[in-house]
């Protein structure tokens, strides 16, 4: 594997670590810099090291590093903690909808993809379907129900570097489903995710590319048919239109 990105330097987790006991503007702004030169910087080269092996087995997935790396600053419209800074950064590679080198049709948690992120606990490495709209939520149960076997076949990989797969899901089976169907279970989800924490220590390891890339490698086979599925919703309207 070739990759130009060795390593997080040590100032990455100590920034995190005080951000996370000073999240406030006040200890933010006047350290911007560290945090531009010392967690954002060498994030985006990360992107680019794991878009550059993206590139050789799944290239829909490859992504912008600026649109890729998510921002630093917290949503605190609609929720009650105030404090103004995640304590994690995070990046995500949707699979791409439309032309070849676009994001055309798009966007965060609607469709497909790989993620990870790194904070003072670990690195998150994750893949599925994780914010599917309600056409997409029965289009991917309706596959399921014929295709089960196929995709807990292309699950086995992913289960061993990634546990079992996870996501919420009902308490029953939803309506126009048989309750006796031997992928309940696959059928109750609301989302389709694997998701996995490695210990803080790879941050600043130059493991910590392979280990990423050799995750996602792995949960490919489940999310190109989680692709495949999820595209029916399209399907469907165009038949209802007709």
């Amino acid at each position: 594997m070739t990759m130009k990105f060795s390593r997080f330097p040590p100032e990455t987790l100590t920034f995190l670590r005080a951000l996370k006991r000073n999240n406030h503007r006040d200890w933010f702004l006047p350290r911007k810099e560290i945090f531009e030169a010392k967690v954002k910087a060498p994030m985006i080269e990360l992107v680019d090291a794991l878009n550059a092996e993206l590139a050789r087995f799944a290239p829909a997935y490859v992504n912008d590093p600026n649109k890729a790396v998510y921002r630093i600053y917290r949503d605190t419209r609609f929720g009650a903690d105030k404090s103004p800074y995640k304590t994690h950064m995070a990046a995500i590679f949707p699979k791409r909808a439309g032309n070849r080198g676009t994001s055309r049709g798009t966007s965060r948690g609607s469709g497909p993809g790989f993620y990870f992120s790194i904070s003072a606990q670990g690195v998150g490495v994750a893949g599925g379907l994780y914010q599917p709209p309600p056409d997409q939520i029965f289009a991917v149960r309706s596959w399921l129900a014929k295709h089960h076997g196929a995709f807990l076949k292309a699950c086995r990989s992913a289960e061993k570097l990634m546990g079992k797969l996870q996501g919420e899901s009902l308490q029953r089976i939803p309506k126009g489903f048989d309750a006796g169907h031997p992928a309940a279970e696959l059928l109750k989800k609301k989302r389709w995710v694997f998701y996995a924490t490695l210990p803080p220590i790879l941050i600043s390891s130059p493991k910590l590319p392979r280990e990423v890339v050799k995750r996602f490698e792995a949960m490919l086979p489940a999310l190109e048919l989680l692709s495949v599925a999820a595209a029916r919703s399209k399907k469907m309207a165009a038949a209802d239109l007709m």
